[in-house]
């Protein structure tokens, strides 16, 4: 049986997955969360954006991640971006509404980001919000948690 599970384990590095069941994904107090599970961390007017380590988790291994130009305005819960998985392909939608003023370039060559630090590195646009009202209607952690 011993040795059953360590070709198990041994199998599973090789193939870059997790043998074991990761439990709960982290969710940060200080962030707003949309039921489509992108992230908002606010400083002012504006926001940082990208997707929970819930989602993240679920697309699997992050291949590629599709970023919007700069200077482009962005609706609340419409789609600015896609983030490409081993497993599948997802939209990314703006929990807030704005104009796109900075990406994430890193993204561009280290799309694996957004698995390993989804709320620090892995972001994705920083928006200047056109109204901060809209962030009522987005979830704070202990009702994201509830939520997932």
């Amino acid at each position: 049986m011993a040795s059953r599970l360590l070709w198990a384990s041994r199998a599973a590095s090789y193939l870059r997955i997790s043998a074991f069941h990761r439990g709960f994904s982290s969710v940060v107090k200080d962030l707003k969360y949309a039921d489509t599970h992108e992230w908002v961390k606010v400083d002012g007017t504006s926001a940082t954006i990208g997707i929970t380590d819930h989602a993240q988790d679920h697309l699997g291994d992050v291949v590629y991640v599709e970023l919007p130009d700069v200077g482009i305005a962005v609706e609340q819960g419409k789609n600015f971006g896609a983030v490409e998985s081993v497993k599948a392909t997802s939209d990314i939608n703006s929990p807030v509404s704005g104009e796109v003023v900075e990406v994430n370039t890193e993204l561009s060559s280290s799309p694996g980001l957004v698995n390993a630090s989804p709320y620090d590195k892995g972001w994705i646009i920083k928006v200047q919000m056109k109204d901060a009202g809209e962030l009522n209607s987005l979830m704070d952690s202990e009702k994201y948690v509830k939520f997932c």
